[in-house]
Order: C-alpha cells, then structure tokens, then sequence
C-alpha cells in the first residue's frame, strides 16, 4: 500500500539545495539559443488542412464515469502506526478516521484482518477517496524513504505541466515525491511514503523515464510467478544483468499484479538483455514445478520476513520462488515453486520459519498486571532486554498474557512471569468497597492530601474511577495487612460522610476576607481547629453571603458558633461615627510627624481616616468597637476646643422628633447648619432613646441654631399631634365596627370639627380618614432580609420613597420573618405587591446562584496551558464568553499543577470541559518541525508588524516562530500544527524564501559579495539572439531615443525609435 511522506531533514536540505551557492564554470554553463528560450508561436492551420484528430466539438465529449468508486487496502501489522488492539474502534485509529472523513466527504470503514492488519475500505467521489486514501496512510502507516535516480533531462515529464502529472502521482501512491530543482546539480528523486507505495512510486517513475529516453525502450510480458527468477534473491541477478548488459531493467514489485517489464538501453544492450532473461524464462519455465502447502494464515508473516527478507532468503539458498496468497485473501495456499531436487530443501525451511515463532498465553488475574509490568515497565523492561525477540502483550480487561517469539526465548520469558506472578500472588492482596460516587472527592481530599496520606501509610495503591465511568468501586491493592487498614479506614470515612450535614452560614462579604486573612492564614486556624469540618467560601464573582460548612453534625454546629462569634466581634468592632472638625484643626490632630493621630489610634484600638487635602469634606472618620470610637471622638472634640473659641450647646428635643428634623437625606438639618454659619449639629443615634441634640461652632450662631431647632421642633410637635388625633379616630371607628357598638361617645379633645356644606364636609372627612395610616405583616424569609434592605439601607429607602410608606424589618438576633408596612391604605398595598416581586426576584437569584456554582475539574498536562490560554488569554476568553462559565487555573504555588477548574450552570461546565478536551486532543496530535531559512527573508515573511506571518497562520493553521536576533542558529525557523498543515506550511516558506532570495538576486546592486556582483552582472544570456546577427545591434536602454521618456519632457531633435511625430 501507499502511503504520503512526512517532509524529513532530507527533504529540507533538498528544497533548499537550490537557495546554496552554486559555482559554475564558463565550460559547464550551457548557454540557450534564443529560440529555445523564446520558442515562436505555432502557425495557424489552413482552414482545408487535414489532422490526425476528428474535427468539431463533438470529439472532447469524454465518456461518462461513475460518481462514487470503492477502493479497498491493506496496512500490514508491521506498517501500523498505532497497534494497540484491545481499544480497536475506540482508539486513536477511530479518531483519525473521523477527522479525515469530516475533511475529505469520504466514507471510511475499518476491519481488523486475522494477522492484525488494518483493512481500509474508503467509497466516495474520485477526487474525496484519493485525498482520504492519502491522509490514511499518512496517519495509520509507518514512514519510510527511497531516492530513485534518472536523468535529470526526465525529471519535468515526471513533474508534468503546472506539476499535475506530480500530483497525480502522488495521489496514485500515497507517497510524496520530492524533485530537485533544476538549478540542483543533484538528480536523485527521494520518495517517501510506505514500502508498497515507494516500490509503485518508483516503478511508474522509471516507466515515465524509460517512455521518455531516446534509447531503445522493450516490453516484455512473462508470467508473473517467474518474476522472482529472472530478478534473483534481493535483485542480485537483474542488478548484475543491468551491470553487464548496460540495460536498465525495470520488473513490477510483487505488488503490482503486471507481467510486463520494461528493458530500456541502447539497442545493443536492450538485446542482450532480452536474450538473456528470455533464457532464463525457458529455462526456469521447463526445469520447474509446483508444490502447494497449506499453512495457518497467522504464520505467513513469519514466512515473509520483515520486509520479504525470509523469502529472500530461501530463494537465494534453495533456489525456489515462494508464492504467498495476497494478505486480504483468506487462503492459506502457499505455493512453492523450483527445480523438483530443490523444492524439498526449500519446503523444509517454510515449515521451519512457520513454526520459528510461537504464542504462548500466561493467565494472570487483570488486577496484578499493572505489578507484572512494575513502575514505568521496569519488569517488562528487563525481561525484553534479556530476550529482545520475544513480544510481550497485556490486554486490559483480560487475565491473559501473549508472549509470542522464538520458542527457547518465549519458554524462558515465560517462566520469569511466571516467577514474577507467583511472588505477587505471595505478597500481594486487594479488596473493593463500594463508595457513593458522591462522596469521592471527599475521600481524595484537597489537592489529593487524604487519598496520599493513605496511599504512604499503608504502601497500598487506590484505584478511584472518574466521574465520567459513574462507577463507586472503589479498588484498593498492595500488602495484605496494609489492604485491610487502608480498607476500614476509607469505609469510615464514608460513614462518616453519609452521616454529616451540611449548613448554610450567612456572612456579610465584606468579612470574607478578614475571616480567611492574609494568605488564609486565619481560616486555616479554624480549619486546624474543626479538622472534620469543611469551609466553603464563594468565588468573589458571586458576591454571594453564604458560607458553606459540611461535617459531623456535631463539629458542623460547634463550628457555626465559633464562626457567629467571630463575626459579631467583627460586627462590633466596625462600628463607625463620623466627627466633623474644621478643616484647619486637622493638621493638629494629626501632629508632627503624625505622633497625635498616632497615640489615639493605639490608646483607642480603632482605625481613624481623615479626609485628603484637596477634598471639601470636614468629617473624620472613626472606626472599632462602639466605646472606643466614642472615646476617641471626645479627644479629638477636646484637641479642637482647646485651639478654638467655640461653645458647645445641648438641646432637648424629644427623640421621636429627630428624623422629621433630619429630613429627606440629611436636608433640612443640612440647610440650618449653612445658615448659622457651618455650626455642626449632631443628633443621638437612631434607637438610643435620649433627647439631647448636641450643637457646636461660634457661641452667636449656636444660639441662632439652637432658637431654629427649638421652633422647627414646635411646628413638628403640632403635626405630630394633628396626627395622632386622625389615629385615634379611625381606630375607635374601626373598633366600633368591629364590634356592632354604634353608640361610642368620643372625648371632647378628641373630636376634629368640619364646617360647611354637607357634601364638602363628607369629602373633608373621607379625605381626613384616608390620611390615617395602615399597617400589614408581610412574611419574608429572614434569609432574605439583608438583601431587601441593601447596601447601606439603599434598596429599603428607595422601596419606602417609591411607595410612600414606612417599612420596618426586624433586627437580625431577632430572626423573625415578620417585616410591617405603615402608611396608607392604597400605598401599602402597592408597597406590598412590590415586596413580594422583589421577593420572588431573589428567590430566582439564590436559585440561579446555586445552578451556577457547579464544579467540574479538568486534567491537562500544564504545557498545554499557554495553548489553551491564547495569545492574551484570546482562546480561554472565547471559551468563557461562549459557555459562560468561568475557568481557573492552577496557581504557580498549587501542587496540583495540571488541574482546571470550570464553574458554571452544569450543562455549560460539561460543554465547556468538552469543549477543552477537544482543544487538548487537537494540540496532541500537532508535531513541530525546524527548518531554515535565509535570515535574509525573515524580515520580509514576517510582514509590517507581523501582519503577513499572522496571515500565514490563520491560512494553514500553524504557529510559526523565528530566533531571537541573538539565538545560536539565527536561520532556524520552527513550525508547529497538525502533520498535514505543518508540511503544507513549510512548502510555502520554502517557496516564499526561493522567490524572495531569487528576487534579491535579481535586484542586488554593487553591493554584496564581489562574486555575487560578477555572477549577476552577467544577468541572462542567450545564443544567436536576432540582434547578434550582422548588421544589427542591441538596443541601448539609456538611449532617449530607442527607449523615450513620457511626460512633458522635450523630445529629441533626431528621429525617434517610436516614428515619426503625429499631429
């Protein structure tokens, strides 16, 4: 079979053979006439002239042929690239098959023959099976290589017109061919491509050649089966034939179902040649007979001999041609073919290299294979090294071992696994339990630490299946005692796993960090402390409050604890008062050198930020523990009294006043601190209960301030009161109806009298009682709380502005589900209705978190990260953006360095993984390759800013990467990709560098080598050129008058080459 080549360093040094130097001598120059090198155009026929070819269209019809053709082939054992059988249709072969089949159009099917070989069978157009047919070999079939030699005037008939008759060729036998070129004092064609498809490459090639020698060119046609005699034992007969004769002689290999061979030579010598052989045709012919024998089909390859070489060898010992049935058929025949006294001699040796090779099984239980084996193939190793003929073969599934080979070495390997699983069997022991999938990765542990700490105590091996095999045996090997150990231990693990409890911590994000600490010093204490205890903490991303604890119910609630307490001493410990001090005094308080601000930070235990220098803001902010903020704000307060003359005022003002005093977002208290002169007025925090309204500034606007607070308060009260009279109304009404009492007499003070006409005074009413608040429970759940109320209070206060109500959540030790509504009737309800969508929104938004945060984890060998990676993280942000998942992965520090991390809804993750897997497979099956190219050209394949080797990429989907200007080989230039794009790659690098080199010789100037410049200095020259006659010379390229300017320029008074001027 064929097979397409791999461009080897050979055929580098070949393609650029022609970039080299060459010197050429004035004899060895052959300079052509100007009529070979300007051939003139044919003259057009007479219209009566008569051809040999029919005239009219109707001659160029071809026949129809059918669309779709089958073509069956054979790859031998021996030529597989990949052999590994017990994952036949699963394999890498598969793989290959479906990639090829996905870029031809062509359909592939595959059978494994009784010796191992692959039968390929490929149906499709003409055009799709010879291209599949071509990447078959190149990727199923093992390489080799073979140089063919005819005279270099042949060599353009081999190539053909535009190189078809090459591509053809190539096609045909699935070899690539490659031809010097013709400035290549070399004429050797290298094929490369499989041993069958180099013998019918090199055949048709010395046909082309012999069609094409002027010499005497003889066919003759003999029988088939003589073939072997008229050649000889390793083509030792015809070679020396060729030898004496001058002849060349071409037979078809054994391959080529064809009688006929070709004798090509001069006349003389074709003759000698043919007596000869046709001497040697009688003779045989009358001297032999045939024996047939049949022979176990899974022996005749050992009757062959790699590379026919067995057979070879019994012709030039015995004299007698064997003739094996082809490899596709299912005969066992084999014919023996010689003189009657030699066939006996010759049959026995059959017999003998039949039975040469033996196999042997050796039955093991599948679990010790990998042991037989030892780690990294050391037993194996040494046993194929002590007797290198012997084939050893594990199956996986399977207790059988194959040891196929010579019969002494196959009895001593035998016994030496025999030995090797007799001391296992002694020694070694395993056990399976059957885990909950579930709980695999838990008894892995982080970074595999449980599952290697277990694996080192009890020098056992622990086999867990992947998540994909859905499979919860788990499978435990090594010394019996340390099995058993191994095995109670994991079992309790799991039991402890079934019986743990998971529970759902809510904590504020902005702790997460402080809780971990720097480089998680500070949750590895609390891991230490809670051992069986496992922390989980949201990706950042998420911004999600809720910290995942898994465990021993137990050790899960004892943590919980720990962790609240931890909390509210931080929650305490961020408690936060802003101080406003005039802009001057900040330099004070903070000192020289910074030793004030300094001293009540530490004496205080709190955390003080004032504002920068360009900023408006007066306000310093401290932050700690309630008492020690305060504590600090008094000896800031007194550092800033001390420097100023400022009075300090307090005023009673009842607490239920204050945010009515306050206003809208700070506004009305703002405006009275601007119109008393920047005083700063400071209100007791929300809840406290006490009345004391402090104001502090200048002494005459204190007092200003105190008299407008003391008035805005009164005017508050009266409102206040008016609206505690509307409550108390519509709540005895209410009351009244309640209970069918129509007689209830309100007390005088109570009663709000209405003058006017009656229809007004019921509107005025109505109207009264419509501005009497309501209030409703509505029930949310407490996990939810936070997030209704926001950051900072903003989603809340924007629920009560939107509405116009009062909304009141319980505090969080409370844990109560219960949130009120206060506020007229219609805008509570509406209020209500918009609760319950912003309760529904994140209810969908906890359940959407949960969907996304699943996990799947992802083994990549790290030299494949940069790949996956992309040029500025351009592939993995392809990936995250199209499956919307987020990858990490691993840290430099992580032991664990081949692990991804995939995060996401599990359908994206899975597609995502897949999606990885896939880029990994493609990035195995690359190859790189080194070439070199003229550093001269370098610069111009790269492109302006590399835009021309990006081109080149994308184009045959390859990296390409040129030395640094310092490298030691500043010509090497280094192609990765597919097999097939990274050869196309370097045949178009290699054009471009000939064009390029070719076209700076063309255009070099004085510069450069001398003998560069006197080589090119001649430029082309030819023979008998028409100017050369006598009486004629060549034109003169800087005369004006042969060769005129166009333009404004003044014409020459002589006359012009171009004739005469035209008005």
């Amino acid at each position: 079979m064929s097979s397409v080549a791999v461009l080897t360093q050979e055929s580098f040094a070949e393609h650029r053979s022609g970039l080299k130097d060459v010197e050429i001598t004035e004899d060895e120059a052959y300079i052509p006439t100007y009529l070979e090198a300007f051939p003139p155009l044919p003259d057009k026929g007479t219209p009566g002239e008569k051809t040999g070819e029919p005239a009219g269209a109707w001659s160029k019809i071809r026949p129809i042929k059918a669309s779709v053709i089958t073509q069956v082939f054979h790859v031998p054992l021996e030529e597989r690239r990949y052999k590994d059988n017990s994952q036949f249709g699963e394999g890498e072969e598969a793989k290959v098959c479906l990639d090829i089949m996905q870029k031809t159009g062509a359909h592939i099917e595959l059978s494994l023959a009784k010796d191992q070989g692959l039968s390929i069978m490929v149906t499709g157009k003409l055009d799709s099976v010879m291209k599949a047919r071509k990447e078959i070999v190149a990727r199923l079939q093992t390489q080799a290589s073979a140089i063919v030699l005819i005279p270099k005037e042949h060599h353009r008939f081999v190539i053909g017109k535009n190189g078809e008759k090459l591509q053809e060729l190539e096609l045909k036998t699935a070899t690539k061919i490659a031809i010097p070129r013709s400035d290549d004092p070399n004429a050797n064609i290298r094929i490369t491509g499989t041993k069958e498809g180099i013998e019918k490459a090199r055949h048709e090639i010395q046909l082309i050649s012999a069609e094409q020698d002027k010499r005497a060119v003889e066919r003759l046609s003999f029988e088939k089966a003589f073939h072997p005699f008229i050649a000889g034992a390793y083509n030792r007969l015809v070679q020396e034939l060729s030898q004496e004769t001058g002849a060349r002689i071409s037979i078809p290999p054994p391959s080529i179902p064809k009688d006929e061979i070709v004798i090509t030579g001069e006349k003389e010598a074709v003759a000698m040649a043919i007596a000869c052989i046709r001497a040697i045709y009688e003779e045989k012919k009358r001297k032999t007979t045939t024996i047939s024998v049949e022979v176990k089909k899974s022996q005749h390859k050992y009757i062959v001999g790699p590379k026919g070489n067995t057979l070879q060898e019994i012709l030039e010992n015995t004299g007698v041609s064997v003739e094996m049935p082809p490899l596709d058929s299912a005969s066992e025949t084999i014919i023996l073919r010689g003189e009657p006294d030699k066939l006996g001699p010759a049959l026995t040796q059959v017999y003998a290299k039949a039975k040469s090779v033996i196999v042997v099984e050796v039955i093991a239980p599948a679990w010790l294979h990998r042991f037989i084996i030892g780690k990294k193939g050391q037993n194996i190793s040494r046993i194929t090294q002590q007797l290198p003929k012997v084939h050893i073969e594990f199956t996986d599934g399977e207790e059988r071992i194959s040891l196929e080979g010579p019969t002494e070495e196959v009895e001593q390997a035998q016994a030496q696994i025999q030995e090797i699983i007799k001391d296992l069997m002694a020694r070694m022991d395993y056990a399976e339990i059957n885990v909950d999938q579930r709980f695999h990765r838990h008894l892995i542990g982080k970074n595999g630490a449980n599952i290697n700490r277990i694996k080192e105590q009890y020098k056992v091996s622990v086999r867990i299946p992947q998540d994909s095999e859905r499979c919860g045996l788990v499978r435990i090997e090594g010394d019996p005692q340390g099995v058993q150990l191994a095995r109670k231990e994991l079992m309790d693990m799991a039991q402890r796993m079934e019986n743990e409890r998971t529970k759902d911590l809510i904590i504020e994000q902005r702790f997460h960090r402080t809780i971990i600490g720097q480089k998680g010093e500070k949750i590895k204490e609390v891991r230490d402390k809670f051992p069986e205890v496992i922390i989980i903490f949201p990706d950042q991303q998420q911004k999600s409050d809720i910290v995942q604890l898994r465990g021993p119910k137990n050790e899960v609630e004892k943590c919980a604890k720990f962790l609240q307490k931890l909390i509210a001493e931080l929650v305490e410990s961020s408690f936060s008062i802003s101080v406003p001090i005039h802009k001057q005094f900040h330099k004070n308080i903070i000192g020289k050198g910074g030793a004030n601000i300094k001293k009540i930070r530490e004496e205080t235990n709190t955390k003080i930020d004032l504002p920068t220098e360009n900023s408006n803001s007066e306000m310093i902010v401290i932050t700690g523990k309630k008492s020690s903020c305060e504590a600090a704000r008094d000896r800031i307060l007194a550092i800033q009294k001390e420097l100023a003359n400022l009075k300090e005022a307090e005023v009673s003002i009842p607490a239920k006043l204050h945010n009515s005093l306050i206003g809208s977002k700070g506004s009305l208290v703002r405006s009275v601190m601007e119109e008393c002169g920047g005083v700063h007025i400071h209100f007791p925090a929300e809840g406290s209960g006490l009345d004391k309204v402090t104001i502090r500034g200048p002494a005459e606007e204190v007092e200003r301030a105190r008299r407008q607070l003391l008035q805005l308060a009164e005017e508050k009260n009266i409102y206040e009161l008016y609206y505690f009279l509307f409550l108390w109304l519509a709540a005895q009404e209410a009351a009244s109806q309640e209970n069918g009492d129509t007689d209830l007499i309100p007390r005088k003070c109570d009663i709000i009298t209405v003058t006017g006409r009656a229809e007004k005074c019921e509107l005025a009413r109505a109207a009264l009682l419509a501005l009497v608040p309501v209030t409703i429970d509505v029930e949310v759940s407490y996990d939810l709380h936070r997030y209704i109320i926001g950051q900072k209070g903003a989603g809340i206060r924007k629920m009560m502005e939107d509405y116009e109500v009062n909304i009141w959540v319980p505090q969080p030790e409370q844990q109560s589900d219960i949130i009120k509504i206060t506020g007229q009737v219609a805008s509570v309800e509406r209020a209500k209705q918009g609760l319950l969508e912003r309760v529904k929104e994140l209810q969908a938004e906890q359940e959407d978190r949960a969907l996304r945060s699943y996990k799947v984890t992802l083994s990549v060998d790290p030299k494949y990260h940069p790949k996956i990676i992309g040029r500025k993280g351009a592939v993995i942000s392809q990936i995250r953006k199209d499956y919307d998942v987020n990858v990490q992965f691993p840290d430099k520090g992580d032991e664990q360095q081949d692990v991804i991390v995939i995060s996401g809804y599990e359908r994206n993750a899975n597609e995502a993984r897949v999606a990885i897997e896939q880029l990994v497979a493609a990035l195995q099956d690359m190859v790189s390759e080194d070439i070199r190219l003229d550093r001269r050209v370098h610069a111009r394949i790269i492109g302006a800013r590399g835009k021309a080797i990006r081109k080149l990429m994308e184009e045959f989907k390859v990296d390409i990467r040129f030395p640094q200007p310092d490298s030691e080989d500043p010509s090497k230039v280094t192609v990765t990709g597919l097999p097939e794009n990274v050869d196309n790659a370097i045949d178009h690098l290699l054009n471009l560098e000939e064009e390029y080199v070719s076209r700076e010789s063309t255009t070099m100037g004085t510069g450069g080598n001398d003998e560069d410049n006197k080589a090119l200095a001649k430029g082309f020259v030819v023979r008998d050129a028409p100017w050369n006659a006598q009486g004629n010379k060549a034109p003169d390229m800087s005369s004006a008058e042969e060769f005129p300017t166009f333009g404004s320029g003044i014409a020459p008074k002589q006359t012009s080459a171009w004739g005469p001027k035209k008005c």
